[in-house]
């Protein structure tokens, strides 16, 4: 049968727009893998030819939707002149649209070391920081330009391929193959599975998972996992072995009773004060204290040697407000793709915290709170809480973050210092973070450190800024705790440090390499409690939760408490079980790590068991998957069932 010439050419315009994108998407993954590779890394053609084929995917369906839809007369470009009109402005639209999408995934890359997901939607809820995060980090002026001069571009390539649509075919059987092949692109593989986001870990590489991946592949596949309904019938099935890991005294399964009140005879009596520091994107391998050869917080490392630390620290999740939400609440944030901190029906939450009756409570950050709705996990939860942010200090604001650490801590140890009552202050610091700004009044002081890229690499260091940034973040520690050591609250306070969350990254030579392989590198923080009064110097390898901070402090503090979360106190020698939850949202996996191990399991409904410390040993495989699953209904119950 012949193959009319409308059809003819209407079949090479759409095959020559899906070459167009196809090229453009190969030339985006160019200069991914160019711009983000390890300089030692090899091309790696397994990752570009998978990306390929995630990238056929989309095209595929482009090209299937214009097919059909110019087969109606109507929107037949080469019958009407207003439908090729039509189709550069809507071709143009798709083009620019997906411009946005690319270049959103190439910076949230090195923003954050992850492509594109679901979770980048968080950041429009705190659309002014968010704002002003981009444009003080980012050429977003010159970006803009770019897209216009890109898609006026695309238009010109639209004209030509348009002009240049003439077809010999004299048969309907390239049609046939046209429609075949594409559908055979869209499910990605000749097997009886489609192709999935999962594919892309095959290689057992991060960073050529994220060279395979697509944008849109990376986005859509997060946004479908969302929180689910709570399964009460779940959540009992693992009360009995949640409830023994956690000691509850009256253990009901019915009422899913995780209560446990704590009180003591040995009361202190002068009330200890109670600092607790949450130092942003404090990476455990990127410090001193991991060995790293840049010794870029010897000021914090010299503080571990005369307080207690723990150096295998986990932060259930990765992201600031999620960490935020597990140290105030005790519950890991397994809300998905949002926050915790952002679901009204979370928002009321009991925190040990309030347990320190006769306190004064503090909450200082140098930006703003209306970040990931904190203010409201903040103000609607710690009694009588005071917070001090942007607009409250006399410092002047840096930038998007607003004023420096260093400036934090001063400021903050001069607010304390005038108060009359004991007090728990929580300060959260914001510099170690882009557009890594390092105060111009500092700089006579702090020196600034440039070193090579292969160093800055085999350190675990993107660039000289970032270095800087983690190296002023510890002068700012150290500024601190200069100052505070002059107060009159400074013997009977006991100070915490910890990690929001780790960063992901490259630490060969640091750690383990399963933690690169699998990620562990952006839960795992420091954790440090120092105070002289309190406790003796001790390093302490068992693994440890985020969540357990609150009621270690409370013990140590001697004071009363109630305890209705995960968390779990530290000190406590009846507890003899280490294992700490994760759930990262980035690879759609939630898991449990040991001293020897860390058991990983992907909604996918793939299952790791990889080796941490071949010297050390844990309950096994089968404990660890039972723990897994206990700690993720059990955490998505007590998000809405732990009120005050």
């Amino acid at each position: 049968m012949a193959l009319s010439p409308n059809l003819c050419r209407r079949l090479k315009w759409t095959v020559s727009i899906m070459i167009l994108f196809t090229v453009l998407m190969f030339i985006y993954r160019l200069i991914f893998f160019y711009v983000y590779k390890n300089p030692q890394l090899p091309f790696t053609g397994s990752a570009f030819i998978l990306g390929f084929r995630f990238d056929l995917r989309y095209v595929s369906i482009l090209g299937l939707f214009l097919f059909f839809v110019s087969s109606i007369n109507l929107f037949n470009p080469f019958i009407h002149l207003g439908a090729k009109k039509f189709w550069n402005v809507f071709l143009c639209i798709i083009f620019f649209a997906s411009l946005i999408f690319y270049i959103s995934d190439f910076y949230h890359y090195d923003y954050l070391k992850q492509r594109l997901n679901a979770s980048v939607l968080n950041f429009a809820e705190d659309a002014r920081i968010s704002m002003g995060m981009m444009t003080e980090s980012y050429p977003v002026y010159k970006i803009l330009f770019l897209i216009l001069i890109l898609v006026f571009l695309f238009y010109l390539s639209l004209k030509f391929i348009f002009k240049s649509s003439h077809c010999s075919f004299k048969r309907k059987w390239p049609v046939i193959v046209f429609i075949f092949i594409c559908a055979f692109f869209i499910f990605g593989n000749a097997g009886q599975y489609p192709l999935r986001w999962s594919d892309a870990y095959r290689f057992g590489n991060e960073f050529k998972a994220a060279v395979a991946l697509n944008p849109f592949q990376s986005f859509l596949s997060t946004l479908k996992f969302r929180s689910s309904a709570i399964d009460i019938s779940k959540v009992k099935s693992y009360y009995k072995l949640m409830s023994n890991f956690l000691n509850v005294p009256n253990a009901d399964e019915k009422k899913l009773n995780f209560t446990r009140k704590f009180e003591y005879t040995d009361s202190l009596s002068d009330p200890p004060n109670v600092v607790l520091v949450i130092c942003e994107s404090y990476s455990m391998y990127k410090s001193s204290m991991a060995g790293n050869a840049l010794n870029p917080s010897p000021f914090f490392n010299s503080l571990t040697s005369k307080g207690l630390f723990f150096n295998h620290c986990f932060t259930p999740s990765f992201g600031t407000a999620r960490g935020v939400w597990a140290t105030i609440t005790g519950i890991p944030d397994v809300e998905r793709p949002k926050t915790a901190s952002r679901n009204p029906l979370a928002v009321d939450q009991h925190t040990i915290i309030n347990d320190f009756k006769n306190y004064d409570k503090f909450y200082f950050l140098g930006g703003s709170t209306t970040w990931a709705n904190i203010r409201g996990l903040l103000t609607n939860n710690i009694a009588g809480i005071k917070i001090y942010e942007e607009g409250s200090f006399k410092s002047k604001s840096e930038d998007v973050w607003g004023i420096s650490d260093k400036n934090l801590f001063l400021e903050a140890t001069s607010i304390l210092e005038k108060n009359k009552k004991p007090f728990f202050a929580v300060i959260q610091t914001a510099g170690n973070h882009r557009p890594y700004t390092i105060p111009e009044e500092d700089l006579k002081e702090f020196k600034i450190e440039n070193y090579s890229e292969k160093e800055l690499n085999d350190n675990g260091y993107e660039n000289n800024d970032e270095l800087n940034a983690f190296r002023y973040m510890d002068f700012s520690i150290k500024k601190f705790m200069e100052a505070v050591s002059k107060t009159s609250f400074y013997n009977n306070t006991l100070f915490v440090f910890v990690g929001d969350h780790g960063i992901a990254g490259n630490a060969k030579g640091l750690m383990p390499e399963n933690y690169t392989k699998y990620n562990l590198l952006a839960e795992h923080v420091p954790l440090l409690f120092y105070g002289e009064k309190f406790l003796k110097s001790k390093t302490i390898k068992n693994v440890c939760s985020q969540i357990d901070i609150l009621p270690t402090i409370a013990s140590l503090c001697r004071q009363n408490h109630t305890n209705t979360t995960l968390g779990r106190n530290l000190l406590d020698s009846s507890l003899n079980l280490h294992y700490a939850f994760i759930a990262d949202p980035d690879k759609n996996s939630i898991g449990v790590v040991s001293n020897a191990n860390y058991f990983i399991k992907y909604f996918s409904g793939e299952t790791k068991f990889v080796s941490l410390d071949e010297a050390e040993k844990d309950d096994g495989e089968m404990y660890m998957q039972n723990l897994t699953d206990a700690f993720w209904q059990t955490s998505k119950y007590l998000l809405l069932n732990n009120k005050k």
